[in-house]
């Protein structure tokens, strides 16, 4: 007597012949691809142009249709009724290229079929007519990981092919196939899928299930997939084992271990209010609901994207990774954020991430992030007082320049204190310059003093030579420009003001003093000492001083000495000028003279003291703790390598 039927044996036989949703809901003809249409189109009017070529290449991300739309062209070249855009799918011989058992449309895995060996199985078996069809159709998946030596055996056949084979080759990565493949292929570049795309696709597979589910849980899943149809709909299978009922949008957080839109939006809005407390409470509320450290850099990067996109006046249609119901709260903190802080903390978030992804401690360095996010300075408002100073300078050298052009005399330039640099007299930096450079300082932090300094202090920063001097007036030629306060708002100033402005740098108010051959040494170093220390350091390189005339000084610089280029500037000979007037009582020419070119003296090479170990440290203590080193270091973000022995 047979044994009763197993119930165990039913539902193994059910299980065995499940088939997931990515399979049971592929397209099956050009009609039902989602986010390709611009590809079957193409292919439907080369079929019914009679334009089929014998090699097309599908290229694109990972589950955007490349593998089913080779199957929808193969069935619609071999349907039994000739080739058409809308083949029979019922067909037997579609049916068979469905389930990839069709004995004429062969499917090939260039991943684990990618030696030569098995290129030349092809090319032997291309020849051979197809049994039943029309064509052979050969479709090469991954068809990147073929060897250079299968890619040179399979060019000849893939050039001038039989009549009756047709290649189709899909891969996500075009730029590794050799070029001499790429031009014997049409290529379709298959983009990714719009996410309300998906989300209309995985609603009909809902609909189709006899499931229920939220909109914002089918947007959560499509905004996931990142463009892949095939793994929102992996995505939507597993979610729906994990509820019971309807689908949530706190399900698919549950299940997928994200973090939802309005704990971004408050960690961002911790950030934003400068409370790293908050910031960190929220982080360890997210990790203990279960969302990894690594997943919350990966969500924040994208929130930041929006927030940028929002920030620069993008509409809510080009938000990737947030719901479209935020992009008021994202405008209202892109605007107290401010761009160049938004794009900083882009670059911060970037950076950890990669660090996170390289390390077991990706909570420590998440953290660390934010607190540094958290004491980010306002780079907008450097920004804007950067582009408000430069505004204000250029309106004063235009005048300036302006001005000296139609005046006989030379005039005596103004002179700017500007927050944005020591460097006063290379070009004006730009706003974005400034601001970068100062996002660029705070992702990438200064060489920290190492155990060897002094206490480990670090040591003050030089402040400009010329900082110390008194601040020179504006001329009567700039005296219409704009000034700026130091709250980086511009005044105009009246006409009084306009009226009453002269220049004035500092003025010797001693007794004065008379100029002849006996003086002038006095008077010269008396000079030297009100003007500005970078005018009296050039100056001073001048090897000779002397009166060619009653009131006439001559400076002789060395021959090819740049001192003299740079003394020659206005800024610097009148105010030398300006100086002496002051000094002697009544105006003074000041020429410039380079002396003769003399024979250089080669002299011996003198034999380097060879230095002890703890000589050497104290001369590279010595070396780095110089005011113009460290000014060097702090302008340029840079380090001392190595200390050369002079000779």
């Amino acid at each position: 007597m047979p044994d009763a039927a197993n119930p165990n044996d039913t539902a193994s036989k059910s299980n065995q012949s499940y088939v997931v949703v990515a399979r049971r809901y592929r397209p099956r003809g050009f009609s039902e691809l989602v986010g390709q249409e611009h590809v079957g189109q193409a292919l439907k009017n080369a079929i019914e142009t009679s334009r089929v070529g014998h090699a097309y290449l599908f290229t694109g991300a990972r589950g955007v249709g490349k593998t089913s739309t080779a199957r929808i062209f193969a069935k619609a070249l071999n349907d039994p009724g000739g080739p058409t855009a809308t083949p029979d799918n019922n067909s037997d011989v579609a049916q068979a290229i469905d389930a990839g058992e069709d004995i004429d449309v062969i499917e090939i895995d260039g991943a684990s079929n990618r030696g030569i060996d098995e290129i030349r199985s092809l090319r032997a078996n291309v020849g051979v007519r197809p049994s039943r069809s029309r064509y052979k159709i050969y479709i090469i998946d991954e068809v990147h990981m073929l060897t250079g030596a299968a890619f040179n055996a399979l060019l000849k056949t893939l050039e001038e092919p039989p009549e009756h084979v047709k290649f189709i080759f899909c891969t996500t990565d075009p730029e590794k196939l050799p070029i001499t493949v790429l031009s014997r292929c049409q290529r379709f570049d298959f983009a990714p899928v719009e996410v309300p795309k998906i989300v209309g696709r995985l609603r009909e597979i809902i609909t189709a299930e006899n499931a229920e589910a939220d909109d914002a849980a089918l947007e959560l899943i499509a905004r996931r997939a990142s463009g892949s149809m095939r793994d929102s709909q992996s995505l939507l299978e597993q979610v729906l084992s994990f509820s019971s009922g309807r689908l949530t949008a706190a399900d698919v957080h549950s299940m997928l271990g994200t973090a939802d839109d309005e704990r971004l939006h408050a960690l961002a809005l911790a950030m934003a209010g400068r409370d790293a407390p908050s910031a960190l409470r929220q982080l360890d509320e997210a990790i203990d609901a279960g969302v990894d450290a690594g997943r919350i850099a990966e969500q924040l990067l994208g929130y930041f994207r929006d927030l940028m996109a929002v920030t620069v006046g993008c509409d809510e249609s080009l938000q990737r990774h947030t719901s479209v119901a935020m992009h008021a709260e994202l405008k209202q903190l892109g605007d107290q954020w401010g761009l160049q802080t938004v794009l900083a903390v882009v670059g911060l978030i970037d950076h950890v991430l990669v660090r996170i992804r390289h390390s077991v401690y990706g909570r420590v360095l998440l953290e660390s992030t934010l607190i540094q996010i958290c004491h980010l300075p306002d780079l907008q408002a450097i920004a804007n007082l950067a582009e408000a100073a430069g505004d204000s300078l250029e309106k004063k050298n235009l005048t300036a320049n302006s001005t000296r052009s139609d005046a006989p005399t030379a005039s005596v330039p103004s002179t700017s204190n500007s927050s944005t640099g020591p460097n006063t007299t290379g070009p004006n930096p730009t706003p974005a310059a400034v601001a970068h450079a100062a996002a660029e300082k705070t992702i990438n932090p200064p060489h920290l003093p190492s155990a060897n300094d002094e206490q480990g202090a670090k040591p003050p920063t030089p402040q400009p030579a010329f900082a110390a001097a008194p601040a020179a007036s504006m001329t009567g030629s700039a005296a219409g420009a704009s000034t700026v306060s130091a709250t980086g708002t511009s005044a105009q100033p009246t006409a009084s003001e306009h009226a009453v402005a002269t220049a004035s740098l500092p003025t010797y108010e001693g007794e004065k003093q008379s100029l002849n051959q006996q003086s002038i040494a006095q008077v010269w170093q008396t000079a030297l000492q009100h003007v500005e220390t970078l005018t009296a350091t050039l100056a001073a390189m001048a090897s000779k001083v002397e009166l060619v005339g009653e009131r006439e000084i001559r400076l002789t610089f060395p021959a090819g000495a740049m001192a003299l280029r740079r003394v020659e500037a206005p800024e610097h000979k009148s105010s030398l000028a300006h100086a002496l007037t002051s000094i002697v009582g009544h105006p003074v020419n000041l020429t410039l003279a380079a002396g003769a070119p003399s024979d250089p003296v080669v002299a011996p090479k003198a034999q380097a003291k060879k230095l002890s170990g703890k000589e050497k440290l104290d001369r590279m203590r010595q070396i780095e703790s110089h005011p113009m080193v460290q000014a060097c270091k702090e302008a340029f973000g840079a380090e001392v390598v190595k200390i050369d022995q002079p000779y």
